[in-house]
């Protein structure tokens, strides 16, 4: 069983993601992955110094994560070039895994704010969208340590509640306490580990 777990940035895609583990899934999870082939992949790093400048590099050459997002993510247009530099690496790592991970486990679950964008629904069994109001993801990702600027700028990036609406499966609401989300997800999964 190959399970999608999406939706907006701060909605719960993690803790879903946590629960689902604790049952017994195996996680992949799709922004590790990104973090691992910026951090380690000579080629890319210097595809995306050549792309936004030598001002995201430290003197030793390594990638200045924060610096890069400020600017990636300053405009759709930054957001669209590292979105198209970075996810080929992305993919193919994730891809990866799951052939991997689903050799060798019953329940795999993908964790991807970006599940639908890459058309990965359309290789996942299910997908699962957590949904979230807005004023509660705005005050988790401030919680997270992002400026406020910071946080809507991301969550303006992302798709509309709609569209993930429209490719889920099934959608679980997070908008009460952690205990009653937990009770939701391990209800709704409990037939995936029998």
């Amino acid at each position: 069983m190959l399970i999608g777990i999406t939706g907006q940035i701060g909605a719960g895609k993690t803790t879903a993601a946590d629960i689902l583990k604790t049952m017994g899934a195996v996680v992949i999870d799709a922004d590790k992955i990104g973090r691992k082939v910026v951090e380690t992949n000579p080629k890319l790093i210097q595809k995306l110094a050549r792309a936004f400048g030598p001002q995201i590099l430290t003197p030793a050459g390594n990638l200045r994560r924060k610096k890069t997002a400020e600017i990636a993510f300053s405009t759709e247009k930054n957001r669209n070039l590292l979105n198209s530099l970075v996810h080929p690496y992305l993919l193919r790592e994730l891809r990866q895994q799951v052939r991997i991970y689903l050799a060798q486990k019953k329940v795999v679950v993908i964790d991807a704010a970006l599940l639908l964008d890459w058309k990965l629904d359309n290789l996942v069994d299910v997908t699962l969208v957590i949904g979230c109001s807005q004023e509660k993801r705005l005050a988790r990702l401030i919680k997270r340590g992002l400026s406020k600027s910071d946080a809507l700028a991301r969550m303006k990036s992302q798709l509309p509640f709609r569209d993930y609406q429209k490719g889920a499966d099934r959608i679980i609401l997070n908008s009460s306490t952690k205990a009653a989300f937990k009770r939701k997800v391990q209800k709704w999964a409990d037939s995936f580990f029998d």
